[in-house]
């Protein structure tokens, strides 16, 4: 244990990402740009990764901010969560990066897409939270190339709200809804799909993240979050 009570011991577990994995998130980042997974993760990791979210939110996550690095700013009209940006400090955290990271490999291999590195936070939304529409990237001005949000929310009903919901570019209907239950994760290519993040009723975590291209040199590596 650390002294915020995680437990730092290494995972033991075989946490491998299988080809099969990969190749149905290849074709469908593809063909449409987006792939909606269940049981994305094993079981055990998906737990601990819960529990960690669970017992830091109240003590380690900050209010959310839009924008990056010197131009971060709250703005409480846009959205309203909590985030805590992965540290790789303790073992479940390491062992989701690690998946990230063989899941960055496996596209690389599969799509020749030059993703560089992934950064990623635990979010919260709370009572009343919301996150209103927005894109995660804009072609040509941001280096996030590949979101992704993988949720934490065991028995999750259609009655607690804070669904994400997708766009293709300017339409008012939603592409896909997409409810945050346990396990499941939502897969897009961040310059394409705007989404938000509806008002949710209760308690509802989750991990955000982002592959991303080195849009410098091989000199000057791209700053992270």
């Amino acid at each position: 244990m650390n002294s915020s009570g995680i437990d730092m011991t290494p995972i033991t577990e075989h946490s491998n990402l299988e080809a099969q994995l990969i190749d149905d998130i290849a074709d469908a980042l593809a063909q449409q740009g987006f792939i909606h997974l269940q049981h994305f993760l094993p079981e055990w990791l998906a737990n601990q990764l819960m529990h960690e979210a669970k017992h830091l939110a109240s003590i380690e996550f900050k209010p959310a901010g839009i924008g990056r690095n010197n131009n971060q700013q709250i703005n409480s009209q846009v959205r309203t969560d909590s985030t805590m940006w992965f540290s790789g400090n303790s073992a479940p955290q390491k062992a989701y990066l690690d998946w990230m990271e063989q899941l960055r490999m496996g596209l690389n291999k599969r799509l020749f897409m030059g993703l560089f590195d992934f950064e990623c936070h635990f979010s919260h939304y709370s009572t009343g939270d919301f996150y209103q529409r927005h894109l995660d990237a804009f072609k040509g001005r941001s280096n996030r190339i590949l979101s992704s949000v993988f949720y934490l929310n065991p028995h999750w009903n259609k009655n607690n709200g804070g669904e994400l919901l997708l766009y293709a570019d300017e339409q008012p209907s939603p592409l896909l809804t997409v409810s945050p239950e346990f396990n499941s994760c939502i897969i897009f290519l961040s310059d394409v799909f705007p989404h938000e993040v509806l008002v949710s009723r209760c308690d509802r975590f989750s991990i955000a993240g982002w592959h991303r291209v080195n849009s410098q040199s091989v000199k000057h590596v791209d700053p992270s979050q």
